[in-house]
């Protein structure tokens, strides 16, 4: 009897054993399996790259853009049309700055040989101009890759509206000479703000309550290099050249006449996903 009973409790000791060996090689097959899939999804991917066929429908893509008079950001989507074409819909955020801007420091001594520097400030601004733009566009294939180790390269064509934004630049000024108080370019303030008594500039807090818009059009050309290995991703460079037109006069400086027309080239930086 005490013979049978060792044996039985071996018994249920070895069952939670036995019960796990299954799910461990399951586990390990799973694993395996997933592998395999990946493995025959990157297969596949390469071989519709050598063909010249679409692997993929669509694309979302973010971009950080320099210029000379400026920098921005971009949200692209496109779907493809036919493997070497795509419809693009694209919308920017920029930041666009005047050729004759430059940044002054004020300050005032202590009377011990320290000088107090004010924030700085950029001598005759009158606004800040931001634009938000949207467009609709096309990408269309140039040269695919040789070897997935190669670059593809893509023209694009875009235009649409463009919403130009502008926000009165402030300055912190001394009149009378020792009081201080913060204005914009004016008629009745032009004087002194642009007289030998400003303090320094307000920082990017002031200004947004007056911000005024000026509806534009705009239009681009680009050329887009991309180097990712794989189709389901996007890295890439683009170099293009875009031109805004506006309804208004843009008036950035208190001493250059405003202007409609905007004309600049640029690169941008794009990454992202394809599906």
């Amino acid at each position: 009897m005490k013979r049978h009973l060792i044996q039985v409790i071996l018994l249920l000791m070895a069952l939670p054993a036995a019960a796990q060996q299954p799910t461990r090689i399951n586990d390990r097959q799973a694993r395996e399996d997933k592998r395999q899939e990946r493995r025959q999804r990157i297969n596949e991917m390469l071989r519709h790259e050598e063909e010249g066929e679409p692997s993929f429908q669509s694309h979302t893509l973010w971009g950080f853009k320099v210029n000379h008079d400026g920098y921005g950001i971009s949200w692209e989507q496109g779907r493809m049309n036919t493997p070497y074409k795509a419809t693009i819909l694209q919308v920017e955020l920029n930041d666009k700055r005047h050729a004759k801007e430059e940044k002054q420091s004020t300050g005032s001594s202590l009377g011990s040989g320290f000088i107090v520097l004010g924030n700085p400030f950029v001598y005759g601004k009158v606004n800040y101009f931001y634009q938000l733009k949207g467009a609709f566009g096309q990408q269309f294939m140039i040269g695919n890759k040789g070897n997935k180790n190669g670059v593809a390269v893509y023209g694009i064509y875009a235009g649409g509206l463009s919403l130009g934004l502008l926000r009165p630049y402030y300055v912190e000024v001394q009149a009378p000479p020792g009081r201080t108080r913060v204005i914009k370019y004016s008629a009745a303030d032009s004087a002194a703000f642009l007289g030998q008594y400003i303090v320094g500039g307000t920082g990017i807090a002031t200004g947004w309550k007056d911000m005024r818009p000026t509806p534009g059009i705009h239009g681009k050309g680009a050329l887009r290099f991309d180097w990712s290995r794989f189709n389901n991703s996007v890295t890439a460079l683009e170099f293009g050249f875009n031109f805004e037109m506006y309804a208004g006069r843009v008036q950035q400086m208190a001493t250059i006449e405003g202007r409609r027309f905007f004309a600049n080239g640029y690169v941008s930086l794009v990454f992202g996903k394809r599906k």
